[in-house]
């Protein structure tokens, strides 16, 4: 209306002046702590629709000027705990300087409902502000995630500070404006979560890619976890009797994911990743380790990376005993430690309000049996390894009758030597694997390696009687042939055994051994495929042998 444009200067003039007027009161009452003096004037600025005018002037006038005095970088910088100093003091500006603004407008415990002024909330709207103002224009540098150790001390600090000033905060609602408030928003950003999360990344990851590198080096000293179901989450939290290098410190860096120097609960979700990642690269290298044996203290070649994905193996070579052990070792310890693992990721997932357990629970169960699918394959290459090592000994029992015949040797009474080389790798196994793995994978082992070395050496043995019944019969041909001479190749000087005799008597002494040292491995010989053929032949052997003495 032409009216309403006339008279708008007007009213925008009466309005400047009334405000400029309010400015000045509410500044006294504020100094004087009138209370009925601000009271008025809140209710005139609210009347005018102006508490957001009223909000700014107390950020200016009463709460600038101290953050001006506090957020200091000199301070801060003075002593190890100069941030929490400051935030302290900060937080004490409310109580000491904000009683008489909370009490008018209902914002403190002690406030007359009936007599209070609705519509303000200044410490979202005037000491917040004001607040982080300062912070990110005078100590820029809190956000700089170069330095992670200190990037992670600034951010808990800071995120302390947040949730005791959102206690202060008269009610839900106000905690509510706060947390929608831009410069809430602003205060949070700066923080570059992602950015330390990849610094942390490298350092966790790149630590188990250099002991991977190490292969199997034994690890340093030994620690034990604690026993209880509730486990206190730092990075020192090691795996009690690690074996080799790569286990100690990977189990270091699933710990540090979670560990109370490093965790950080905007990124759990990137720290539960990375515990499934370590997991599928242990694995990894497991699988390098079953097909080559390239892993010393100065192996060079290449190795698949976390980052990479692919691997490429350098020139083989022999593992020993010991060093499968320690392998099946640490696959038996990381396995046992899998519920220690899931109880720290829960303590953590539960401060978050995350429920849903059984997703985590069904991941670890992947790894394990993603740990657990090298295992058929270890123990195919131990018993291998230990088959060819026993086996080199046990040809020897083709030498035997070597040994015997035209040497005028005395009868046997002992097994051969070469049966307790062929038993030592298996004796050097019970001693390698006592106390790293249970006594039924061990026994397992020598079983599988046992059996294959019983049947290889079965083929031997038989051979070898085979070839002596032969020679047998054809002195036998050559002395009928013979009539009357005297055969010196198959009796003694004094008419004692026959070489064939003490050939035979021989196997079945070392295979009589094989059984007893095979009971002394805690075993039975009828565990032992083929055994009891074997036991049969050179029992067949040993009753010619008597026959013919």
């Amino acid at each position: 209306m032409p009216l309403l444009d006339k008279v708008r200067p007007r009213i925008a003039g009466i309005t400047s002046m009334l405000q400029q007027s309010l400015e000045g009161l509410l500044i006294e009452g504020l100094q004087t702590s009138n209370v009925d003096m601000v009271r008025h004037c809140l209710r005139t600025y609210a009347t005018i629709d102006k508490t957001r005018d009223a909000e700014a002037l107390v950020g200016q006038v009463l709460v600038k000027p101290y953050m001006d005095q506090v957020i200091l970088e000199e301070a801060v910088k003075s002593s190890p705990n100069g941030l929490q100093v400051m935030y302290s003091r900060l937080l004490d500006f409310v109580p000491h300087h904000c009683r008489l603004l909370r009490e008018v407008t209902g914002g403190a415990i002690s406030s007359d409902r009936a007599d209070t002024v609705p519509g303000y909330d200044f410490l979202v709207n005037s000491v917040w502000p004001e607040i982080i103002k300062g912070i990110e224009e005078r100590l820029p540098y809190l956000f700089n995630p170069g330095n992670p150790d200190l990037f992670y001390e600034r951010y808990i600090v800071s995120m302390e500070f947040v949730r005791r000033f959102e206690r202060q905060c008269s009610s839900q609602a106000s905690v509510k404006r706060l947390r929608v408030h831009p410069l809430y928003t602003s205060f949070h950003n700066k923080w570059n979560l992602p950015v330390y999360f990849q610094l942390r990344y490298k350092e966790i990851a790149g630590s188990l890619e250099n002991a991977i590198g190490d292969g199997l080096m034994a690890a340093p000293g030994k620690k034990c976890h604690p026993s209880s179901a509730k486990v206190h989450i730092t990075s020192t939290l090691l795996l009690p009797c690690t074996l080799t290098l790569c286990v100690h410190v990977l189990w270091s860096c699933l710990v540090k994911c979670w560990s109370d120097k490093v965790y950080l609960s905007p990124l759990a979700h990137r720290f539960w990743k990375l515990t499934l990642q370590l997991y599928s690269r242990y694995a990894k290298f497991l699988d390098e380790v079953r097909y080559s044996s390239r892993f010393s203290a100065s192996s060079t070649s290449s190795r698949t990376s976390l980052e990479e994905g692919g691997s490429e193996s350098g020139s083989p070579t022999s593992l020993s005993t010991k060093q499968l052990v320690y392998i099946a070792a640490d696959i038996q310890k990381l396995q046992e430690q899998i519920p220690v693992l899931s109880e720290m990721v829960r303590q953590r997932l539960e401060a978050i309000s995350f429920t849903n357990f059984a997703l985590v629970e069904n991941a670890l169960a992947d790894s394990k049996a993603c740990l657990s699918s090298s295992i058929p394959t270890l123990n195919t290459r131990m018993t291998q390894h230990l088959t060819e090592r026993s086996c080199r000994f046990l040809k020897s029992a083709s030498e035997v009758p070597r040994l015997y015949r035209r040497t005028n040797k005395e009868l046997p009474v002992r097994a051969s030597a070469y049966m307790d080389n062929a038993l030592r790798p298996l004796h050097q196994l019970l001693t390698d694997s006592t106390g790293l793995v249970t006594t039924s994978t061990a026994q397992e082992w020598l079983r599988v390696a046992l059996s294959d070395c019983t049947q290889r050496y079965y083929e031997t043995i038989s051979e070898v009687l085979s070839s002596v019944r032969r020679m047998e019969e054809s002195l036998k041909r050559l002395k009928q042939a013979r009539k009357g001479t005297s055969a010196t190749t198959t009796t003694g000087a004094n008419g004692g055994p026959t070489d064939d005799s003490k050939i035979r008597l021989q196997l079945a002494l070392d295979v009589e051994y094989l059984g007893e040292q095979i009971q002394k491995m805690g075993l039975q010989p009828s565990d032992i495929t083929m055994f009891s053929a074997l036991m049969e032949l050179v029992k067949e052997a040993r009753e010619l042998a008597e026959q013919n003495q």
